[in-house]
């Protein structure tokens, strides 16, 4: 019987259109580590992720699972693994799962973090993971305005166009929003699930918020108004990185 197996992996994104397969490109995540995996299991092997991250976003803690018709012990997969994934994908745990065990209808939450380099001048070093925002940003107002989205909402507001999900109502367990140092800004988010560039619409809200574009009142209006076209800007992919993805 072949074997199922969960794994936690991080990557760069910069350089890949998504993680998910996609016929007009052969960078992608998932197609980077499908290839990988064939080639351990001598047969071709199909993943399924957690989350469909987006061109050029990033990912400390995407889970995926896969079968494989060979047993390797769950310890070897990530050494197996790195020795044929390229240096901006990394597996970094695995752990041998159920047979019905699926890295994305069995997630229960994720988290996703924003970051924001307030700053004269972007850096060389951490340019690809954050956004630079210039002019100054009000975090105490950023922060007041993340407690009006926790909890569960209509988020179709937050929604880019080309969705097809049933229903726009999601859960935001929490949004914490936080200086890490004098120039950079941590949006965490938690929920239960995120509509289509629902946290980067949702970021690029709060940046508008912190420059005072945009009221709390206002907030509160745009949100009840289920309409994409009040709410902020999309935010830029480079800045958000998926976290991690929880289970049960």
């Amino acid at each position: 019987m072949r074997k199922n197996y969960k794994i936690i992996v991080e990557y760069d994104g910069s350089n890949y259109s998504g993680w998910q397969r996609q016929k007009n490109t052969e960078q992608t995540i998932q197609q980077k580590i499908e290839e990988a995996l064939t080639k351990i299991n001598k047969s071709q092997v199909k993943i399924d992720g957690a989350g469909r991250t987006d061109a050029g976003v990033h990912a400390a803690g995407q889970s995926a699972n896969f079968f494989l018709d060979v047993e390797i012990p769950p310890t070897k997969i990530p050494i197996a693994l790195n020795t044929e994934l390229p240096d901006d994908i990394i597996c970094k745990k695995a752990i041998k799962v159920n047979q019905n065990f699926h890295a994305r209808y069995d997630a229960r939450g994720k988290k996703y973090r924003y970051r924001i380099l307030n700053s004269n001048f972007n850096s060389v070093f951490v340019r690809n993971f954050v956004y630079n925002v210039y002019k100054k940003l009000d975090l105490k107002m950023m922060q007041k305005a993340a407690k009006i989205f926790e909890g569960s909402h209509d988020f179709a507001s937050f929604c880019a166009a080309g969705s097809s999900v049933e229903s726009t109502v999601r859960t935001i367990r929490s949004i914490d929003i936080y200086a890490v140092d004098d120039s950079e800004i941590w949006l965490d988010i938690v929920g239960n699930g995120f509509l289509y560039n629902m946290v980067r619409i949702l970021a690029g809200t709060f940046i508008e918020t912190g420059m005072g574009k945009k009221t709390l009142s206002e907030l509160e209006v745009i949100l009840q108004s289920c309409n994409r076209k009040n709410a902020g800007f999309t935010a830029p992919a480079q800045g958000l990185t998926l976290m991690e993805v929880f289970y049960d």
